[in-house]
């Protein structure tokens, strides 16, 4: 089961591309157990983070997916208002964690 529920309303709740929100979208979103069959049987770690964290957006067009390294970082600068933290590792972190579970979901 999908821990995020801002993963689940697009992947569903396995993570299977079945989310309640599918039909609104203009591209189906990816079955997320199905990403280390699709790379030769390796977990892309480096291409999840990256599609996760959401810098590399081209600039010419859009994705439908938000981009979840921003929103991490205003949701850590509105809990860490008065306390020194570092938004680049509290970001790396929260995401690091959401791969890592994503890899847990590989179908075998």
């Amino acid at each position: 089961m999908l821990h995020s529920p801002n993963c689940a309303v697009c992947h569903g709740s396995a993570g299977r591309g079945d989310g309640p929100v599918v039909e609104l979208l203009r591209r189906a979103p990816p079955d997320l157990t199905q990403l280390s069959r699709r790379n030769g049987g390796v977990f892309p770690i480096d291409s999840v983070y990256q599609t996760i964290e959401g810098g590399s957006v081209a600039a010419h067009g859009t994705r439908e997916m938000p981009i979840w390294g921003r929103d991490s970082r205003i949701q850590g600068a509105e809990y860490y208002r008065d306390v020194p933290y570092d938004p680049e590792i509290y970001v790396r972190t929260r995401l690091l964690w959401l791969v890592e579970y994503l890899s847990r979901l590989q179908q075998r």
